[in-house]
């Protein structure tokens, strides 16, 4: 691990300057970095590191001077832990320069006790120079080796770690946009679309400050509590509740060394997953690159100067520059293209209003249970499942409704199940998806369906009344309906704040003969 005299002589040093120093050692016994301060401080970023990989460790070993006479703290661990170092060996100083002791420790493969690193009892410098290094970490390897591939096995789904933040600084939230969610309630709504998208959530993570870190929206420590939990539960991404600037993905993926993604990744990455028709595939590319353009690395235009005269010289394109002239090219023609899907909807809405068809649209909350009432009303075979997003292309039925119960000319109309809506939906989809969500402000009624069983129902319902109330066209009359009511005991208190609002089971066919009725009449005096 180490001889006596280099320990020897690295403790001189750290005594004549009085600051613990730390010295980065490879397997063939190189130093190829030298750094003041603590593991912790010194620690190496991890994309400099020579090898990363759940599988293996670092190839590099750490030998730490400690002024004080106590063992590693748990902030170097944590550090130790993060990098994947082969062994942390700390020598303690007597105050004549003189090592008095030191301490080995090393990662655990599998948690012990609920530590995830193994900390020697003090030694003295002959018995840790007598140990022998490169079997304990080739014995090490070979552990994590036949874990990893336990894992691989067992799941070869993303496994997740979800972080959310919480701010309690009152011109920060007066300043942006805030969701009526609690924090609580954001993360398990995050939680349920990382299992829609095929990853399986291990923990959730919280933490309260004023305002989000300019860099790396949480604090440091907290940044290295994250990194050092996706080590022991074998983590591969991480997800944030919220959007992060692409220097912030930068930035927290170089601190932790895995993946990180944001809310609205999360969602396009659904999105691109449930898109069906040729037209919802060109709107989720479309939305994926305008997402992705502004999060290539480097400086993009800035580097292309080709010119004549002083500063405009340059190297000409680069790779970067190449990436971000196609996917501007591409959006260029996607945009075209969702230009002509958006004049071919508007024909055939103006067909509908021509052969005086009346239209009906059934907006709401993902999974609020939109398919299912679609299904139930026009007995119609459109997928649904309890999944957020489970359908994304809208689907339009003829429903043939009786204003009476034997009258001879029932009232037809077109109905339509529209893309479900989410708190605060990404910006993206908005502008790509602008084509669909016309079939919503050209309705002439609106069914605004509520999932009455959801915990954070209320928030739901205003979430979606705010994305109505943002439309850029104002939306026809709206028929409040609240699904579900067979999950739920009791419906007086909700009846009564609610007295106009029609209660159905979707699932279980209960009071659509009532919002038939209520629909007919609604519609008659929208068209009239």
């Amino acid at each position: 691990m180490t001889t006596p005299e280099f320990a020897q002589r690295l403790a001189g040093i750290s005594s004549d300057i009085n600051k613990p120093v730390c010295v980065f050692v490879n397997r063939r016994g190189q130093v190829i970095r030298v750094g003041l301060g603590t593991p912790n401080h010194a620690k190496i970023p991890l994309m400099e590191l020579p090898r990363y990989g759940e599988e293996r460790l670092c190839g590099l070993r750490c030998i730490a001077t400690n002024l004080k006479h106590e063992p590693p703290s748990i902030t170097d661990l944590t550090a130790m832990a993060m990098q994947r170092l082969d062994s942390l060996i700390t020598v303690t100083i007597t105050s004549k320069g003189y090592v008095d002791r030191a301490y080995t420790a090393h990662i655990l493969p599998e948690s012990i006790d609920g530590e995830s690193w193994y900390v020697s009892p003090p030694q003295s410098l002959d018995a840790v120079s007598k140990q022998d290094f490169l079997e304990l970490v080739s014995g090490l390897e070979d552990q994590f080796r036949r874990e990893y591939k336990a894992q691989v096995v067992e799941d070869e789904q993303d496994r997740v770690i979800l972080v959310g933040l919480i701010t309690s600084d009152a011109s920060y939230r007066s300043s942006h946009k805030k969701s009526t969610q609690k924090p609580q309630e954001l993360l398990s709504e995050l939680g349920q679309l990382v299992d829609s998208a095929g990853g399986v959530v291990l923990s959730t993570i919280l933490q309260k400050r004023d305002r989000p870190h300019p860099q790396t929206v949480l604090g440091e420590g907290k940044v290295q509590e994250i990194a050092l939990a996706a080590q022991t539960q074998g983590a591969n991404l991480i997800v944030f509740d919220r959007e992060l600037s692409p220097a912030q993905i930068r930035n927290l993926e170089r601190l932790m060394g895995i993946r990180v993604s944001d809310r609205t990744e999360v969602i396009l990455d659904i999105f691109a997953q449930r898109a069906q028709s040729a037209a919802g595939k060109l709107q989720v590319e479309l939305a994926q690159l305008q997402y992705r353009l502004p999060r290539l690395a480097g400086r993009g235009m800035a580097l292309s100067r080709l010119g004549g005269g002083i500063g405009t010289r340059g190297p000409g394109e680069t790779k970067l520059e190449t990436d971000r002239r196609v996917i501007q090219k591409r959006i260029t023609q996607l945009q075209h293209q969702v230009d002509q899907l958006q004049s071919q909807r508007a024909r055939m809405r103006q067909q509908r209003i021509d052969q005086e068809i009346p239209t009906v649209a059934i907006v709401g909350y993902t999974n609020a249970g939109k398919s299912t009432l679609l299904n139930a009303l026009t007995k119609s075979t459109v997928y649904a499942a309890d999944k957020l997003f489970a359908t994304l292309d809208p689907t339009t039925r003829r429903l043939h409704i009786r204003d009476q119960e034997h009258d001879p000319n029932p009232q037809t109309i077109l109905i339509t199940d529209t893309v479900g809506f989410i708190h605060e939906l990404p910006p993206p989809l908005v502008n790509a998806f602008r084509a669909t969500l016309e079939e919503v402000t050209e309705a002439d009624v609106l069914i605004h369906l509520v999932d009455i069983s959801h915990e954070a129902w209320e928030s739901q319902l205003e979430a979606v009344n705010q994305i109505l109330a943002d439309m850029p066209i104002a939306v026809g009359a709206t028929l409040t309906v609240f699904n579900k009511i067979d999950a739920v005991p009791d419906l007086d208190e909700i009846k009564a704040k609610y007295p106009d609002a029609i209660y159905v089971s979707a699932m279980q066919r209960q009071g659509l003969d009532q919002l038939l009725q209520e629909l007919i009449t609604v519609v008659k005096a929208e068209v009239s």
